[in-house]
């Protein structure tokens, strides 16, 4: 009963989702995302990394998926972003892509993956587009990954670029604080944001800034930006699904609004399927054969 009732929060919640979008889009590509940001409606993206989840949200109407590297945290564990491989990367993709009829499925690089040379990077989306069925790639940074950027869209896959708090260069920031905050951070993250937009970048995630410069970001750039920690002016958001669905409880920046507390309400499901194996209560005679 606590099961059902748990799928059942679920199910509502993504309804809530789906009731937000004010076209019904039959399938959400790199296009629809541009109409979306000229329309004015506003881009409702979660990252997903199986199967289960990722068919959930999908069919409640999200618009974006992303297979993010944050799977190095929530699903194995690792402090950082930076552990987690190609290969693992693919698996989650792979997992993800089987599950969604609707939503576009964008696949983050991997640490290592592109920062090296061009060339590297290129191998490393072909591999993520052949062999996970994903829709496009995301990068970390701006003008050091321009060349990246370029060989990869000369191939004729999509990229979305990613500025601000960039999770890979942690150990660079030395701290997870906004950034920036000063004119010389700040002017350079406009700059780059232009680059992007020119050399042909779909979308930008910007994460953790000040909120008034994410705002003259989006609005001096065509494409759509997808803010985490970026204030509301922008084109859309951005979340963990784990935190998003309260299953992580130590993350608590200013920008995440838990929509349930799965930790919880998992923790009393457990708790009650124990008690009713100890007590010979499950199954019953109505649960077997």
């Amino acid at each position: 009963m606590t099961v059902i009732l748990l799928n059942n929060k679920i199910l509502i919640l993504a309804n809530k989702i789906k009731l937000m979008s004010s076209k019904d889009y039959k399938r959400i590509t790199t296009n629809t995302l541009s109409e979306m940001k000229i329309s004015g409606e506003k881009i409702a993206m979660l990252t997903a990394y199986d199967f289960t989840l990722a068919g959930i949200i999908d069919k409640a109407g999200i618009d974006v998926i992303l297979v993010g590297d944050s799977a190095s945290n929530v699903m194995a564990g690792h402090e950082t972003t930076l552990p987690i491989t190609l290969e693992q990367i693919i698996y989650h993709a792979s997992s993800v892509i089987r599950a969604v009829k609707r939503a576009l499925v964008v696949v983050d690089l991997p640490f290592g993956t592109y920062q090296s040379d061009s060339k590297e990077a290129l191998r490393s989306a072909i591999k993520i587009m052949k062999e996970s069925g994903a829709h496009a790639v995301k990068l970390e940074g701006g003008s050091k990954v321009v060349k990246s950027i370029e060989r990869i869209l000369q191939a004729g896959i999509p990229v979305m670029g990613h500025l601000g708090l960039t999770p890979q260069s942690i150990y660079k920031f030395g701290t997870y604080n906004v950034r920036a905050k000063g004119k010389k951070e700040a002017i350079q993250l406009i700059n780059d944001a232009k680059k992007l937009e020119e050399i042909g970048c779909f979308a930008i995630v910007l994460e953790k800034i000040p909120a008034t410069l994410a705002f003259e970001i989006s609005k001096s750039i065509k494409i759509p930006v997808i803010g985490i920690g970026a204030g509301k002016n922008v084109d859309g958001q951005v979340l963990v699904l784990h935190d998003f669905l309260g299953m992580t409880q130590k993350f608590n920046p200013r920008f995440l609004r838990r929509y349930l507390n799965l930790s919880e309400k998992i923790d009393h499901a457990v708790k009650e399927y124990t008690k009713d194996v100890k007590s010979s209560s499950f199954p019953n005679s109505d649960e077997q054969y």
